[in-house]
């Protein structure tokens, strides 16, 4: 299981999902607050791929500023995949956190703290014994501005990581594109399931931005 990558379905051989949504959204677990949009105005949505999408959605919803979060896929090939379907890396899909911010609270700077700080972003497709391209590290911008403050900070994080004996980090910064909810149950998981599986946590390096 270990001795070979999992490589990315190429586009000609995704599945081919469907026109529809895989399931109608409910409010926040935690908060109550919507998780689609329409979100209030001049706030920002975040995208990130850290591994399996519970852990990092509970990590996100906590910080100060950030107004709403959800779990979703994105970064592939086929539309409304569902979770199955992710899973069986045929889709080209990433799990991700989507995270709505207020950045008058809190900058997407801020926000990148959390993500290189709990998970290992120099594995490829996987994170721990999570393997498969659905649980490759990536940051997913919706603007030049993100990018920019993205690419700084990986550079950033990755002399750090390099002066304390870590190697190359395999982050994948992209351009965001589509992003598909995923189903009800997996939204905030870990409020309804409190012991749920969580491999999230402090890994390596402090980011202090």
């Amino acid at each position: 299981m270990f001795g070979s990558k999992p490589t990315m379905v190429s586009p000609d051989q995704a599945l081919a999902g469907r026109d529809t949504p895989v399931a109608s959204q409910e409010p926040h677990a935690v908060h109550g607050r919507s998780i689609t949009p329409p979100w209030p105005e001049g706030h920002v949505l975040a995208v990130f791929g850290m591994g399996c999408f519970w852990g990092p959605e509970r990590i996100y919803w906590q910080l100060p500023g950030v107004y709403t979060t959800f779990v979703g896929y994105a970064g592939g090939y086929t539309p409304n995949p569902t979770y199955r379907e992710v899973c069986s890396g045929r889709t080209g899909h990433a799990e991700v956190a989507g995270v709505v911010y207020d950045p008058t609270v809190i900058d997407y700077e801020g926000l990148l703290g959390p993500f290189w700080e709990n998970h290992d972003p120099t594995q490829v497709n996987r994170q721990g014994n999570d393997i498969g391209t659905q649980y490759r590290s990536c940051l997913l911008v919706t603007d030049d501005d993100q990018r920019r403050v993205a690419t700084s900070s990986r550079e950033s994080y990755q002399a750090k990581l390099a002066e304390n004996g870590f190697g190359s980090i395999a982050t994948e910064i992209a351009d965001l594109g589509e992003v598909y909810w995923a189903e009800v149950e997996h939204q905030q998981y870990l409020h309804k399931h409190p012991g749920g599986y969580c491999n999230h946590g402090f890994c390596q390096v402090a980011y202090d931005g």
